[in-house]
């Protein structure tokens, strides 16, 4: 999620997410990345990836037997994109034993949180209590469209943010995790702290580490460490056992 262009309607790549986030040279950034999944399977941690219409219809067997025990898909943009791609992603990873999200590209200039949790809960955003449904992602990130906050202020964001979240846990019962990048939520929220008491935390940072983590929260529950590897889309993984994983799911 962290490319330069999203997998929005303007756009034939993934999400906007990573600009990423360092100025470490290609060389090293492969090198490192390559070193992640092994590390993280040989602790136990699941891993995973994230798919937008950028990976069009994803061969599910191939991504579980790289390992792959969990999956999100892009389901909407703002208030007038939806994924085309989107069942055959979200339903294929379950049929194939993953578990599976959806999650949604912000656009804080393009309508209220509030409006854009709704259009996400009614277009494959919601959240069932099957043990196989990880709660929705809001993917909150640099602009692929204009100014990198949106033209919002920090405050502005910040409660942009608080009425996302707050309206997808009327409609879920669940909240949602929130995946972006330390840098941009600095820029933009001034390093708002107050959403680690409810809101996972999904980092994206290819620098080898997940640290430095946004204000608040005292650790990861996904990190996003690659935008390819030896799974469909951007690869990331779960801090935690399976049965943690499992949880999360069940809510």
């Amino acid at each position: 999620m962290v490319k330069i262009s999203s997998s929005g309607p303007r756009h034939s790549t993934p999400r906007t997410r990573r600009r990423v986030l360092t100025a470490l040279a290609v060389g090293a950034l492969a090198g490192t990345a390559a070193l992640v999944p092994s590390l993280a399977q040989a602790s136990g941690n699941p891993i995973g990836d994230d798919v937008s219409s950028h990976q069009g219809n994803v061969n599910w067997s191939a991504t579980k037997a790289a390992g792959a025990s969990f999956s999100y898909s892009k389901a909407t943009e703002g208030t007038y994109y939806t994924n085309p791609y989107f069942a055959q992603q979200y339903n294929g990873a379950y049929s194939a034993g993953l578990i599976r999200g959806a999650y949604h590209f912000a656009i804080p200039n393009g309508g209220s949180g509030a409006s854009q949790a709704d259009y996400f809960v009614a277009h494959g955003g919601g959240w069932s209590a099957d043990g196989k449904t990880l709660p929705g992602a809001l993917d909150i990130e640099y602009n692929p469209y204009g100014a990198e906050c949106y033209g919002l202020s920090q405050g502005s964001m910040v409660s942009w943010v608080a009425s996302f979240v707050n309206e997808y846990h009327a409609k879920t019962s669940r909240w949602a995790v929130i995946y972006t990048t330390t840098d941009w939520w600095k820029t933009c929220t001034g390093n708002y702290g107050g959403f680690a008491a409810n809101d996972p935390l999904w980092v994206a940072n290819y620098g080898g580490t997940a640290t430095p983590l946004p204000n608040g929260w005292g650790f990861y529950t996904f990190w996003q460490y690659a935008d390819s590897g030896s799974m469909a889309g951007d690869q990331d993984t779960f801090n935690g056992a399976y049965s943690r994983l499992q949880a999360l799911a069940l809510g």
